[in-house]
């Protein structure tokens, strides 16, 4: 058996983050990710200025930009009756430009910086259960590598990053405290040669639809409804679903997008209520989706993921530097909670499909404000860019004593 500070089940965004941060500040972390190394997955893609912002503070934004990710200076807002607003993305101490990397990029550059400050991460490695003393709390996990071989990870606290359905979650019985009702279905794909340099939303009858550039010359072009809707009309096929679905959303995108013939095959995600859960228990938490999800329609989910991934990290240092373990996580889900109600509530509203453009503004006016609000937080918080002195935040001793 290993032994470790933190083991963290999952290395995707959140979890990569999270694991990068401890790693730095001298903590004994090992990463379980269930699938390969720079695999894709589902996502919308789209860094808020929140999320620029963190990858900027821990100087990993030049590595994003190295990899050919491009910069987005201006936002494009369409409505169903007819009005297109654009607005510039103002400059900002840490935030030159928004970026909408894939994930392919994303993921690795959170990985490796991760492993270059000394976690241990295993990548085609699935967690299959989580060990537990007799009186319930959590010391590590059972994982099995993909040649079948089961091992033993035990640490001082485990950390959920397995997204929406995590089995940290169900292991623990982690409650649900806030339950969305709505959610997005979604078709998307990635088009070459679309002019777009820049986001694209658009707001129309019952459905929503956007446009982000993104790596490789390539922009993600997405629409989405209601579950409802989306069976109905990929009952059609999902080539004639997404057309509809773009004409109902934004008219004055369907010429661009159409007159394309560079396109990917077609994804899609089928919908899922948002949640908040409770995030931390005796020697676990949960951070990301595993903790809290809400539906992508408002594009904030990577910045979610770094923004808590930050707020965890801060609190299991403090843990291990002596604060009681009640105290330290409570705090965590306290402001993870806070800076997300808002937002989570706007998105609820707009996954719904039932608004009018005067409803839609005054939405996306409120998703505006609390994005505003979790700036302002981040920008607050402690300098994390590699550099002597940040290891000095954990005594010593408290380090051995949790490994």
């Amino acid at each position: 058996m290993r032994t470790f500070d933190v083991v963290v089940v999952g290395g995707r965004v959140a979890g990569a983050s999270t694991a990068l941060l401890l790693a730095r500040a001298g903590v004994k972390v090992a990463v379980v990710e269930r699938a390969g190394r720079g695999v894709d997955t589902v996502s919308t893609h789209g860094l808020m200025r929140a999320g620029v912002l963190q990858l900027s503070r821990w100087e990993l934004l030049d590595r994003l930009v190295a990899a050919g990710t491009p910069p987005i200076t201006r936002t494009v807002f369409h409505y169903s009756d007819g009005d297109h607003v654009q607005v510039s993305i103002r400059p900002s101490p840490g935030v030159d430009a928004l970026y909408a990397p894939r994930r392919t990029v994303l993921d690795r550059i959170l990985v490796e910086a991760a492993e270059e400050s000394g976690a241990v991460v295993l990548h085609d490695t699935a967690v299959t259960a989580l060990l537990q003393s007799p009186d319930g709390r959590v010391r590590g996990v059972v994982a099995q590598d993909d040649r079948g071989v089961r091992f033993e990870l035990e640490a001082a606290l485990t950390v959920g990053a397995d997204g929406i359905r995590s089995l940290v979650a169900q292991q623990t019985g982690a409650p649900t405290i806030h339950q969305g009702s709505t959610a997005s279905a979604v078709l998307y794909r990635y088009i070459r040669g679309l002019d777009a340099d820049g986001y694209e939303w658009a707001y129309g009858d019952g459905a929503g639809a956007g446009l982000l550039p993104t790596n490789d010359q390539a922009t993600c072009v997405f629409v989405g409804t209601t579950p409802e809707r989306m069976r109905r009309l990929r009952r059609s096929g999902r080539e004639q679903a997404f057309a509809t679905l773009l004409t109902a959303a934004a008219p004055a995108l369907v010429d661009r997008v159409l007159d394309t013939v560079d396109w990917s095959p077609m994804k899609g995600w089928a919908g899922i209520p948002g949640h908040l859960r409770q995030s931390w228990g005796p020697g676990w938490a949960l951070v990301g989706d595993a903790g809290y999800y809400k539906d992508p329609i408002t594009t904030h989910g990577m910045s979610d993921g770094l923004r808590d991934a930050e707020l965890l990290a801060d609190s299991v240092l403090e843990v291990l530097a002596g604060t009681p373990e009640p105290i330290a996580l409570a705090a965590y889900q306290e402001v993870r909670d806070r800076l997300s109600m808002r937002l989570f509530a706007a998105t609820e509203e707009v996954a719904r499909y039932d608004w009018d453009c005067l409803r839609a503004r005054a939405l996306l006016r409120t998703v505006s404000s609390a994005m505003s609000d979790e700036v302002d937080h981040l920008q607050a918080l402690p300098d994390r860019r590699v550099g002597p002195g940040i290891a000095a935040f954990i005594p010593t001793d408290n380090v051995d004593r949790a490994g």
